[in-house]
Parts: C-alpha cells; sequence; structure tokens
C-alpha cells in the first residue's frame, strides 16, 4: 500500500468553488493524512453569480473568485491550486457559450495538453473529475469532464504530447457528484428547515426531473469515504466563496449540525482502476 505521504491526489473541477462542494471532503481527509492534494480549476469563475456588490463587480469577478478559491484551500489543507486559464462559459445556452474564449469553444487537444503537462508533472496516482453530464449539465463541466477523461488515457503514453513531459499512467479515476439520495436529504433538510428550495419544494417536478436527469444513482456508486470529521472544513471552505455562497444562500442558512449530517461522507464512481465493484472506503484502495 502506498504510504499517505507519497501518495497524489488530482481533482479537476470547473470553477472555482466546486473543489468545495464536489470534493471538499476527500480534499481534507487526505490532505489531513499526509498525501499532495492538487486542485485543477479550467476557469476563473467569471460568469458566476455576485451575492453581495460590494464583494465583486462583473469586471473583476474572476480575480476575486481566483482569491477566494486560495482561501478555501488554504482551509482544506491543498497543496497546490493550478487554473488552466480559460474564460468561464456560463450556464447552458447564454450567448457567453460562444466566446472564443471560453472552456467550452476551447480545442480539445489544447486542453488535453495541458493537463497532461500537469499529470506528468505531478505524477498522481487518483484523479477525479464529473461524470459525463457534468453534474448538472453545465458546459464547463462537461468540458473538464471530457479533457480528463482524455488526459487520464494519453498521459502516460510517450507518443501523445512528446514535448509535455516524461509519461505518467494514474491508476485511478473516479467521477464525483450528488448521489439521488444525497439529493433528497437536501430536499428534505431544506423543506425541514423552512428554507425555499432552488430546486422546487416538497419533491415537486423540478426537483424530480433534476434528480433523473442529473443525479448519480445510488446503485453505481462504489466508493464513499466517510469525511465527517472534515465536514465542518467542508462548510468552512464552502462559504469562503463569499460571491456564490453568501449569507442567504442554502448552505449558510442550514445551521451547522445539519450540514454536518448531510456531508458525512462523499460518494464516487470508480471508473478505471483495481477495487471492488462496492463498497470501497478509500480511493486508494488496491494500489501497491
Amino acid at each position: 500500500m502506498i504510504p499517505a505521504t507519497h501518495r497524489v491526489l488530482m481533482a479537476v473541477h470547473a470553477h472555482p468553488d466546486d473543489e468545495a462542494i464536489g470534493t471538499g471532503g476527500v480534499l481534507a481527509h487526505y490532505g489531513a493524512l499526509g498525501t499532495r492534494t492538487i486542485v485543477v480549476t479550467c476557469t476563473r469563475g467569471e460568469c458566476g453569480e455576485i451575492s453581495d456588490p460590494d464583494l465583486a463587480t462583473p469586471e473583476n469577478l474572476g480575480e476575486v473568485r481566483v482569491a477566494e478559491q486560495a482561501a478555501a484551500a488554504d482551509i482544506l489543507g491543498v497543496s497546490r491550486t493550478v487554473f488552466l486559464g480559460y474564460r468561464d462559459s456560463g450556464m447552458e445556452g447564454r450567448e457567453t457559450n460562444l466566446d472564443p474564449t471560453c472552456f467550452h469553444q476551447a480545442p480539445l487537444d489544447d486542453a488535453v495538453r495541458h493537463l497532461v503537462g500537469l499529470i506528468r508533472e505531478e505524477r498522481p496516482d487518483v484523479i477525479i473529475t464529473y461524470d459525463a453530464m457534468g453534474t448538472y449539465g453545465h458546459p464547463d463541466h462537461i468540458k473538464a469532464h471530457q479533457v480528463t477523461r482524455a488526459a487520464f488515457t494519453v498521459a502516460g503514453d510517450w507518443r501523445a504530447f512528446p514535448d509535455a513531459g516524461q509519461p505518467w499512467s494514474p491508476a485511478k479515476l473516479y467521477y464525483g457528484g450528488p448521489t439521488r439520495s444525497t439529493f433528497e436529504r437536501m430536499r428534505q433538510a431544506l423543506d425541514d428547515a423552512g428554507i425555499e428550495s432552488p430546486y422546487g419544494r416538497g419533491g415537486g417536478p423540478d426537483m424530480r426531473e433534476r434528480i433523473v436527469r442529473y443525479a448519480t444513482p445510488d446503485d453505481v456508486v462504489t466508493t464513499v469515504i466517510d469525511i465527517s470529521p472534515h465536514a465542518d472544513t467542508k462548510r468552512a471552505a464552502l462559504l469562503a466563496h463569499r460571491t456564490q455562497f453568501g449569507s442567504q444562500s442554502i448552505f449558510a442558512r442550514l445551521p451547522p449540525e445539519v450540514t454536518r449530517a448531510l456531508w458525512a461522507t462523499e460518494a464516487y464512481v470508480r471508473v478505471v482502476g483495481p477495487g471492488p465493484a462496492r463498497g470501497e472506503k478509500d480511493l486508494f484502495a488496491g494500489l501497491a
């Protein structure tokens, strides 16, 4: 088994804040064990919301969100954060999807080359990203999935991007994202707290459609990591993204004891690498 201090975990995300809400638990968990943790963020989140106009303007939002991610990374104990440098594409169907500098429009090979270089430099044992639906259909999440899957496949092939460093083959690839049961528990927690859900109260049609369309079916989950000692850390890292999660956000309004229960675990689907069909409790399980 690889000693924790010799392990490397890489998480590839689309925007600042995705690292906290998506993988904050495992980043804190493995960082605390001495594992080197790398967060790759494809954009600076220029098209995000602004919870308080005193925090940012549309013109400087990307810069502010980079600083917010630095604060969140410190809270999570992340070893290194790297930005690929693309512009946020905005939500599906928006005019910003057509910006030639946005991640959605980036030539796939260019982005893959950049990520392959980072993989060969950092030599991660395990990589985490989104599934093909991009967690909730955001163009940048879908592109991050495509880029990561391609980079994972070719990083160990000396014929691919020979100028991008010495080949390295990561051992395991995981997809992360909320499961259907997680969505249901969040809906119930919001209802119990009297907080209006952005997905529709009481399990209405909007919520059901979202669960069916985007949430990971629980029966495909291979790996569940106990992050309960780090649930408060995950919440603090998420709220460090103040432009996205202000005082009126659902995560700020939910009592800490509720988020502790909601974030006691993080679920992943192992796509490549050794391990049991289900019931895995360690992302590095099965590695010599």
